[in-house]
Order: C-alpha cells, then structure tokens, then sequence
C-alpha cells in the first residue's frame, strides 16, 4: 500500500457541499503525498461527474480519484471505495460534512492495529455552523478522552457509524457494507469490524469532524414505522447471526449494546412518527 491514509467519500447527487467537503481535505496538514481521496459517485451521472472531474483537475496538490457507480446506495458507494483503496488506514468522510485542518494527521498519530483513533465531533445545522449543537457523541467524547486509550467497548456512541474515526485495513479486511439495508448499515458494520477492535484512543480538540445536519436528508427523513419495524427486525437478525457465528472474537457486550441501540431506535422512530 503506497499511501498512510485512503479517505472515502460517497456522494449521491452532490451539492455544495461537497466541495467544501474537498476544500477541507485540501487543507490538511499531512502531507499530500500521505493521503490519498477516494470519490465515488453512485447514481445520476451527468453534469455531477464532470464537476466533479473538473475540480480534481484544478487542485492536484493532493491525490483525488474518482470513481462511479450507477447503483444508487451509500453502502455500495463505500464498498467501491474500499475495493480500490490503497491505504494502510481508511477514513469515512460523508459529502455533506468536513474536517478541521490536522484531522487526518492526529488521526494517524493515534491509530494502530489494534487502536482506532476518534476525533471531537462539532454537529451543526445547515446554515448555522456557528452555533454548536449539543450532540450525544461529542458528550462521550468529553466523557472519555481525558482517559487516553482505552477499551474500545467504553465510547459506544462512536460506533454508531464509520465517520470520525481512523480504522486499519487489518481490521476492516475483505469485510464490506450490507447493501441489503438502506438504514442501520453504518452500526451494522461497525458490528461487523468489532472482532477484531481492542481499542481507542482520542485528538485533541483540534482535530474536528464538522457534522452537519439538514431537513429531509436520509439520515433526518422519517419512515413509516411498518418500515422502520421490519429494518430493526432484519438488523437484529444479522447482528444475532454474527454473533453466534464467532462467539469467541465477538464481544457480549457490544452486541447486547447494539440489540439495545436497536430498541431505542425503535422506540425514538415511533414516538417522532406519531408525533409528526
């Protein structure tokens, strides 16, 4: 592998904001040479791959390669980008988020095998990235990086999803993304990766993942709780046949944790569908 770092970025569609997505990668102070970018753009192709291709071309002081799917789906997205990537560690940025300018050298100075590295959280509205918003995994941040490295079993919100992390190739493997899943993917594979984690370790404060939240994206968009009943159902019984599958490398308590996320997923989705 002839790069530190292989940093993917699906992008469905892209906005503005992907641009100050790259903007923020351009920006890093590891060296350009270190990192390589991983753009994968799954559905509509026309006008968004020539943006996309013109703004690779106009800024080559870092590694930027682009590559397209015509299967929509964030999942399939992230598994191309992982098929191809050249890294020794693998960063998940999403298109519509950034980061702060030492994010990806922090990173890499925390992270090893055995060790992921985990970065302060800023989450914001769309229009309003000055005004912070309280967020659960920036309180766990807070909660556990005076700490230093520790159990990867204790920052449990972290593991929700891939972003704001730095994960080692060994860890992740030929392991992929479940594309049967349009929600609950993110903490599907992260289950999935846990056989191999030991622990984590915390930047500063200066290495940031600037998490932008927007109406009617499809992370916010509600489901119907038919939906959203049978997604958690599917998910339980995957996450339950990979647990039994190796009961000796994964752990009890993350997959009774990830039973209860499921739960209260379950119960928060509801409650806001009927509320709505």
């Amino acid at each position: 592998m002839s790069k530190k770092i292989s940093v993917i970025v699906p992008t469905y569609k892209p906005q503005k904001y992907l641009w100050e997505c790259l903007d923020s990668l351009c920006s890093q102070s590891m060296a350009g040479g270190d990192f390589e970018v991983i753009v994968v753009l799954n559905g509509p192709k026309k006008y968004y791959e020539y943006s996309i291709c013109k703004y690779i071309h106009e800024n080559p002081q870092i590694c930027i390669r682009y590559f397209y799917s015509e299967t929509p789906g964030v999942s399939n997205a992230r598994n191309l980008g992982l098929d191809h990537a050249d890294g020794e560690y693998v960063a998940f940025i999403d298109d519509d988020d950034y980061i702060s300018e030492s994010y990806l050298l922090e990173l890499y100075e925390k992270s090893n095998r055995d060790t992921i590295g985990l970065v302060y959280p800023y989450a914001f509205n769309d229009g309003n990235p000055e005004t912070q918003l309280k967020y659960s995994i920036t309180d766990e941040y807070e909660r556990c990086v005076a700490k230093g490295k520790q159990s990867h079993l204790r920052p449990k919100k972290f593991f929700s999803g891939p972003c704001m992390k730095l994960i080692h190739r060994d860890i992740i493997g030929e392991r992929r993304f479940d594309v049967r899943f349009k929600n609950g993917e993110d903490s599907l594979f992260m289950f999935l990766i846990s056989d191999r984690m030991k622990y984590v370790d915390f930047t500063s404060r200066d290495a940031i993942y600037y998490r932008r939240f927007r109406e009617n994206s499809a992370t916010t968009s509600i489901k119907p709780v038919s939906e959203m009943l049978s997604n958690c159902w599917q998910r339980f019984k995957v996450n339950t046949k990979l647990y039994f599958s190796d009961v000796k490398n994964y752990n009890l308590r993350r997959y009774l944790m990830s039973i209860m996320g499921l739960i209260h997923i379950v119960i928060s989705d509801v409650i806001i569908a009927r509320i709505k």
